[in-house]
């Protein structure tokens, strides 16, 4: 399909928010979205990973790059997510802080974006974090070499059976070792945005702009404006 002029359109008709109804904090507005997301996707079927959410980073060469991950912390110091320092975005994190992190849930005509600076999440939250996954997700962190080229599914699969091997499933918590290269970012927000899809495209687009050094649950950080769709 080379032009998707013709594609069906949809009107997107979510109930909006406004500056009447948007919560006092966007720690406050980012929970109740999360949570009604979490919620749909428990009961419609085809409502996938609502905590997926999409990291957008840059390149020594100034290139952006964007992937999708879960986002596997979310408090009142913003969204994170956990990855590997062999990763490209670890390489890339490391000279440049900055970074955009978007939830996306086109079933709720929702969206939530967050540009700011990445805070590495420190040691002891990793640590709880990595006892929580499951057993094949942490042999998976152990054998791959993320971002790097591998010659094949079948040499992937043969490290994985190699980790499998040196730390067998008993069902502890602690089976599998976290491995020293396992690493997340939290979101330090500079502005959040609550995007909600309105009618013939007159979106709403509600913006918390930061203006102290307060969490995103601190009313007297944050300033408060719309922009137009």
């Amino acid at each position: 399909m080379s032009d998707l002029s013709g594609y069906p359109r949809t009107d997107y008709d979510s109930e909006g928010i406004d500056e009447g109804t948007v919560a006092g904090t966007p720690w406050q507005q980012t929970r109740a979205w999360v949570s009604e997301a979490v919620a749909a996707a428990e009961v419609t079927p085809g409502f996938a990973e609502p905590t997926a959410v999409s990291v957008a980073t840059v390149d020594a060469d100034g290139m952006p790059n964007v992937r999708v991950v879960l986002a596997r912390f979310l408090d009142d110091r913003g969204p994170g997510f956990v990855s590997s320092l062999h990763s490209a975005k670890a390489r890339e994190l490391a000279t440049n802080g900055r970074i955009a992190l978007a939830y996306t849930w086109p079933g709720l005509f929702r969206a939530i974006r967050f540009r700011g600076v990445a805070e590495p999440i420190g040691a002891d939250e990793l640590r709880a974090y990595w006892r929580t996954r499951p057993y094949g997700s942490q042999i998976a962190a152990c054998a791959s070499l993320q971002s790097h080229p591998i010659e094949n599914r079948d040499a992937l699969e043969a490290a994985f059976a190699e980790w499998e091997a040196r730390y067998p499933d008993t069902g502890a918590e602690d089976a599998v070792p976290m491995p020293a290269d396992f690493c997340g970012w939290r979101v330090r927000a500079h502005e959040v945005e609550f995007w909600a899809g309105r009618r013939s495209r007159l979106h709403d687009r509600i913006v918390f702009t930061r203006i102290g050094d307060g969490t995103l649950d601190d009313p007297a950080s944050w300033a408060v404006t719309r922009r137009q769709p």
